[in-house]
């Protein structure tokens, strides 16, 4: 059991301290996941604030066979921070994010070479490709919402995003 895990199951058990050290080693990550979806700070805190008392809630649920606990904490942080950015777009609320490809200072948990690699592998994805993936997995916008963007059918717009990601994922293990 590696350390996140152990601090998981003493939060399920309500352990006050566990939840303090969970929170210090795994904010800065899940804090660039919500910011990465909604950029405008005071939101994205508001929604960090959720994902965190979700977290205390949910973590005697929290089965380490179904994934790695910081997997399952980025889930939570991710669907909450699309949930709020599609509440606020409904409402004419939300902001357009525009794709920066400098993903160094972007990407809070990700090291300087990871981050330079996935730089180099967005670069040579098809335009089309790195928009949709980028939108998907940065701005949270759902399948329908990339339909919409790009007046394309929602099943043209999953093989793109498989596509996209199979060729990402290829460039990635090729470095």
């Amino acid at each position: 059991m590696d350390d996140l895990e152990q601090l998981l199951h003493r939060v399920g058990q309500q352990d006050r301290a566990a939840f303090a050290l969970l929170y210090e080693r795994t904010s800065a990550k899940l804090n660039g996941i919500v910011r990465r979806i909604l950029p405008e700070m005071t939101l994205a805190d508001d929604v960090l604030q959720d994902v965190y008392v979700r977290i205390w809630r949910s973590a005697a649920g929290y089965e380490a066979s179904r994934g790695r606990p910081v997997t399952w904490m980025a889930a939570i942080a991710r669907n909450l921070a699309i949930d709020v950015r599609r509440r606020e777009a409904s409402r004419g609320l939300g902001r357009q994010v525009v794709y920066e490809p400098d993903l160094g200072g972007a990407a809070p948990g990700i090291d300087a070479e990871l981050a330079l690699a996935l730089r180099r592998c967005l670069e040579v994805l098809e335009p089309v490709q790195r928009d949709m993936i980028v939108a998907a997995y940065c701005e949270g916008m759902s399948r329908e919402e990339l339909a919409d963007r790009h007046t394309r059918p929602v099943g043209t717009v999953k093989s793109w995003l498989h596509r996209g990601l199979a060729a990402l994922k290829a460039c990635l293990s090729d470095d």
